[in-house]
């Protein structure tokens, strides 16, 4: 089945974390707001893909004056965002048709790349949901805080089981439509997580390490440094 392909970015949060005077997604990198750089990478993997732009209220009028000034003529539907980035996807979901592939993919993750963002399509051709993950490298531990509230060592966690989750999370569009009929559920952290709770299976394929996820000043910084090596 040749389904044709939808982009979902939820770009509806305020990036409180960067303490920057705009939310996230519109700070520049590399001369072009976050988001851009996002859509960018997708229109350059996939052209004829479908682009959701999910965005704060308040900032779709500056969006849309950034795209007509500076000549981003990328055709995409712009949705009002949620309560919670589950909210927010719920809305966007609305504009996806059944019989498609879906992708969520956060805004701020704009380095993965374009092979990457084809890799997952193939994959998600043959598998309802598709997510990218890296294996931890790290010892992992478990943490809780003791009587007077100091960070104590627990126990041990065997990091051979445990990934990192990235996105593009990539669905069968009716697959994931189903799954957020159901009610909001504060462990619903990512797409998969949602689609999980349906009882889905979902398939893993490695992702990059340098796929990072801009939320500080620090991973601003980085993601420059990121690109200047390419």
């Amino acid at each position: 089945m040749d389904r044709k392909k939808f982009l979902v970015i939820p770009a509806g949060g305020s990036g409180v974390r960067m303490g920057a005077d705009v939310p996230k997604q519109f700070l520049l990198l590399d001369g072009k707001p976050i988001l851009r750089l996002t859509i960018e990478r997708f229109l350059e993997a996939e052209p004829d893909v479908h682009v959701v732009t999910v965005l704060p209220e308040a900032h779709m009028g500056w969006w849309r004056q950034y795209c007509a000034k500076e000549g981003f003529t990328c055709p995409q539907k712009m949705v009002a965002g949620g309560f919670t980035r589950f909210h927010s996807v719920k809305n966007a979901l609305q504009h996806v048709p059944d019989g498609a592939l879906v992708a969520v993919h956060d805004s701020v993750r704009p380095l993965v790349s374009v092979e990457k963002i084809r890799e997952l399509f193939a994959a998600a051709e043959n598998a309802p949901a598709v997510i990218p993950a890296t294996p931890s490298t790290d010892t992992l531990k478990t943490v809780a805080r003791n009587q007077d509230g100091t960070p104590e060592v627990t126990g041990s966690v065997d990091r051979s089981t445990v990934w990192g989750v990235q996105t593009p999370q990539i669905f069968h569009s009716e697959v994931l439509k189903k799954a957020y009929e159901r009610g909001y559920d504060t462990s619903f952290t990512d797409d998969a997580s949602v689609v999980s709770a349906a009882g889905i299976p979902v398939i893993c394929v490695e992702g990059e390490r340098t796929n990072i996820k801009i939320t500080t000043p620090e991973d601003l910084a980085l993601a420059q440094a990121i690109l200047s090596l390419k």
